[in-house]
C-alpha cells in the first residue's frame, strides 16, 4: 500500500488566493494515484496521499528562506535575459 506525502508551500497560484485550493488538491490526489497505478499497478483504493502545506517562512532553499531565494533567482534570471 503506497503512502505518499506531498509538501507544498502554503501560497496560492491565483490572484488573491493564499493557499492550494481544494480543486488543486483533488487534482494532485488523482494524479499521484494514477501514476502509482500506471507504474506499479497499485489500485487507487490502495494509495494514500497526504498533502502538508508549509508556511513559506518555514521553508528554506539554498541556505535562504524560500521567498528570498526566489527573489534572488528571479533577479539573476532577469539579469541574464537583459
Amino acid at each position: 500500500m503506497p503512502f505518499v506525502t506531498v509538501q507544498l508551500t502554503r501560497e496560492g497560484t491565483d490572484e488573491g488566493v493564499d493557499h492550494v485550493t481544494a480543486a488543486q488538491k483533488a487534482a494532485i490526489f488523482q494524479g499521484i494515484s494514477q501514476v502509482l497505478l500506471d507504474v506499479l499497478g497499485k489500485p487507487h483504493d490502495w494509495t494514500w496521499v497526504v498533502i502538508q502545506e508549509v508556511d513559506p517562512e518555514d521553508w528554506g532553499w539554498g541556505g535562504l528562506p524560500v521567498l528570498e531565494f526566489r527573489k534572488r533567482l528571479g533577479a539573476a534570471r532577469a539579469a541574464t535575459t537583459d
